[in-house]
């Protein structure tokens, strides 16, 4: 498994390396030794899944406050999106910086979102789905987001050619919130 940085601090794209033979592939895809070698939290006590049935779903830009912040690994399993990490530590170097990654069922990477920062995501395929692994039990009173197009942060969205759905919540989000 490789980590590749993302330019934004404590965020990295995990790339498999998968092996393959007449039988098809096998890969590692989380591996919690790598992970605390980093520095990297290693323990996950949540999984959920996302289904999105048409491209052009957006969802997010989601975190949670303090003092139920989330690290989460993020895994696209079947179709394609384009997935966001949005930096909103104020003490960051690189606080109100994005990156994005196009993550699908054929590439099997994964994005760290460190604590501290917001994720969203933009399916590019229909029936995408999603699977997020939490190193902090979701607290439904800490759910927070900001505004998917804050120019504050700018992340360039991949909508092209998309029709756009996405909840009025993530909708009406405000502009940059404080964590």
């Amino acid at each position: 498994m490789q980590f590749e940085p993302t330019d934004v601090d404590g965020a990295f794209l995990l790339l498999p390396q998968p092996r393959k033979d007449e039988r098809g592939l096998f890969a590692r895809t989380v591996d919690a030794a790598e992970l605390r070698v980093r520095g990297l939290a290693s323990v996950w006590v949540q999984c959920s899944t996302s289904y999105n049935r048409h491209a052009g779903t957006l969802r997010g830009l989601h975190f949670q406050a303090r003092p139920h912040e989330e690290t989460k690994l993020v895994r696209c399993t079947r179709g394609a999106i384009f997935d966001v990490v949005a930096d909103l530590r104020s003490a960051s170097q690189t606080c109100h910086r994005w990156a994005g990654v196009e993550l699908t069922q054929e590439n099997r990477q994964s994005l760290y979102v460190p604590k501290g920062c917001a994720h969203g995501f933009l399916t590019l395929t229909d029936d995408a789905e999603v699977l997020y692994m939490m190193d902090e039990p979701y607290a439904g009173e800490a759910a927070r987001g900001v505004r998917w197009n804050d120019p504050a942060i700018g992340v360039t969205w991949p909508t092209e050619g998309l029709e756009l759905t996405m909840s009025e919540r993530d909708r009406s989000y405000p502009e940059i919130a404080p964590t």
